[in-house]
């Protein structure tokens, strides 16, 4: 890797960092990066999971004074995310190679798809009226989310908002830090057991860790102030490119 490649992926993780605190999907940006750089899907995907863990920690801790009063859910919904973590990350080393480059263009495109929705899922989910606490569907939810965020994590935080959204009443900056919470454990989980069962390349993880505390508290402190229209717009392209250069493999 190039000192111009480690600088990109410095800042690839800090944008990824901010971005998961915001809204999630940080990883249709540092994915596609490490793709670019030179490293295999697998590697990429396993090694950005693990990069990104300080900074989804980072940003749970940024939005600790919204989780005030949640220790009731996260312990509830805690175990689900873990143990959907532990399952995906399995699935990621014993399924072929082959089969997570099939695979990944379609979750990417899917995780696309509720970027870019998500303004309209708002505008619906305030509409509905829902539970206090989401019961065991949302338990159910949060596990499948915990699969798909071990497997490979792109828009994760935003299938769990959506979740929430639709099934739990309670405002939406309290929901994102209790998001916060649950994509961080999976990450950690997933990121914990790759570096004993998956290749790790440990440059990147290292690169993408530092960029993403970073980005993590300025997401914290500044991301709801970006325009949510182009982050949205980056995360499209990035995406895209991910998607193509995944095929043209």
């Amino acid at each position: 890797m190039t000192t111009l490649e480690a600088v990109i992926v410095v800042l690839a993780g800090v944008f990824a960092g901010g971005i998961n605190t915001v809204v999630g999907s940080g990883t249709l940006v540092t994915f596609p990066v490490l793709l670019a750089v030179g490293y295999p899907p697998v590697v990429a995907n396993v090694s950005n999971s693990l990069g990104l863990v300080p900074g989804s920690l980072s940003g749970a801790v940024g939005y600790r004074r919204e989780l005030r009063g949640q220790a009731g859910r996260v312990k509830r919904l805690l175990p689900a995310s873990v143990l959907g973590a532990v399952v995906g990350a399995i699935l990621l080393v014993t399924l072929p190679e082959d089969a997570f480059s099939s695979i990944v263009p379609v979750l990417i495109a899917i995780a696309l798809v509720l970027v870019v929705a998500q303004p309209w899922l708002n505008r619906k989910l305030a509409e509905r009226e829902r539970h206090e606490h989401g019961g065991l569907l949302l338990w159910v939810g949060v596990f499948l989310a915990g699969i798909y965020g071990g497997y490979f994590g792109a828009a994760q935080g935003v299938l769990v908002m959506g979740l929430m959204g639709v099934l739990m009443n309670e405002h939406i900056q309290r929901m994102n830090a209790l998001k916060n919470v649950l994509t961080a454990f999976v990450n950690l989980v997933a990121g914990v057991l790759f570096i004993f069962i998956a290749d790790v390349a440990w440059l990147p993880v290292l690169l993408l860790a530092v960029g993403s505390v970073v980005g993590g508290q300025i997401g914290a402190k500044v991301g709801r102030k970006l325009p949510p229209l182009a982050l949205r717009a980056v995360i499209v392209v990035v995406g895209t490119a991910a998607i193509v250069q995944i095929l043209a493999r």
